[in-house]
């Protein structure tokens, strides 16, 4: 059967990413034809099962030449800089990424006459610390990030929201915190970490008495949201903000969901250790009402389906050296630095 989707070329940023390279089997699930843009500070291989059926275009967002966008029908913009810890490591190139590049290539795509361009933005920006009132925050909700990260992408959303109108429509998704099996595995996600911290240690460790909220969603269902952002009518979703959860779970229930996995799917039984010690710590909860009603989609995957793949797939794949830097972006990221500051010295290793 003819598909639909085959001559509608989606560009990914960010493609080679932990969501980045989820997208992208979904999308081809779909029957899109789909172009990668990705700095590959991960390299290829996250992406070597799907390298014969995608276009891959090695560039730096900050950077991009406007042919890149000249044969695409959508956007799903996922590249940036990730979480705290790498904001906090450059803030510069943060700002630069997350904010800056964000605005100049939404110009470029609009420019270009791409009409849909999904942004990945974070629910980070809601954090207002443990020891704040616990409310539900919905779309509608005040909101002053102070973390540069969280400030970063919520600068983005308003760049991205100036740009909006009958030609241009951009499509802001607030990510909780994600969790799942991703080709491009991270070990440096709440979920990720306390079964990884299990699978090595038969412990889990829990932090300010597990009472912090997180609101979190599988990495498929993250996905599944800005394609169907991509289909829905324009003025459904043009200007858009849209929170992503699958529910809000407080960090002491999610021992229990991976220790409920591991008893069922290999036999264990990790013993779960609070520490009640005061640290900084996020606590928030979302709502995510607004996309069931606007677009009639809600994610699907709890974290106890996504706890047993991911127990299966980290078999299968042999991602299994848990301590290896190239799961934890920041470990990575400065391992990286460290390389071309050496390169600059070094002109020859063998």
């Amino acid at each position: 059967m003819k598909n639909h989707n085959h001559d509608k070329k989606v560009l990914v940023t960010g493609g080679a990413g932990y969501i980045g390279v989820v997208q992208i089997e979904e999308l081809l699930e779909k029957g899109y034809a789909v172009k990668v843009l990705d700095t590959l500070y991960w390299g290829e291989e996250p992406l070597k099962h799907l390298k014969d059926r995608i276009e891959i275009i090695q560039a730096d967002i900050r950077d991009v030449d406007p042919s890149i966008v000249k044969d695409v029908w959508a956007v799903i913009h996922h590249a940036g800089l990730s979480n705290d810890p790498m904001a906090e490591f450059n803030p510069k190139a943060n700002f630069e990424i997350n904010t800056e590049a964000t605005k100049r290539f939404a110009k470029l795509c609009k420019e270009n006459g791409i009409q849909k361009f999904t942004f990945a933005s974070s629910a980070s920006i809601y954090d207002k610390g443990l020891l704040a009132e616990d409310v539900l925050q919905d779309e509608n909700s005040k909101v002053e990030p102070k973390a540069a990260y969280s400030l970063s992408k919520y600068k983005a959303e308003q760049e991205l929201l100036k740009l909006a109108d009958k030609d241009f429509c951009p499509v802001i998704f607030r990510q909780g915190t994600v969790y799942g099996f991703s080709p491009r595995m991270r070990y440096d996600l709440v979920v990720n970490t306390m079964l990884k911290t299990a699978l090595m240690t038969n412990k889990l460790l829990v932090f300010c008495g597990g009472e912090q909220w997180r609101p979190l969603i599988d990495v498929r269902d993250v996905a599944q949201a800005h394609i169907v952002a991509l289909e829905a009518p324009k003025e459904k979703v043009c200007g858009q903000i849209f929170n992503l959860v699958y529910k809000n779970y407080r960090v002491l229930e999610l021992a229990h969901w991976v220790r409920k996995a591991l008893r069922e799917i290999k036999g264990l039984n990790p013993e779960i250790e609070v520490d009640y010690s005061p640290r900084r710590d996020r606590s928030y909860r979302i709502s995510g009402e607004k996309i069931k009603k606007v677009l009639n989609w809600e994610p699907k995957i709890s974290v106890e389906e996504s706890l047993k793949g991911m127990i299966k797939k980290i078999e299968e794949y042999k991602y299994t050296d848990f301590m290896n830097p190239k799961y934890y972006n920041i470990e990575w990221m400065k391992l990286l630095s460290e390389v071309v500051e050496l390169q600059k010295k070094v002109k020859r290793v063998f």
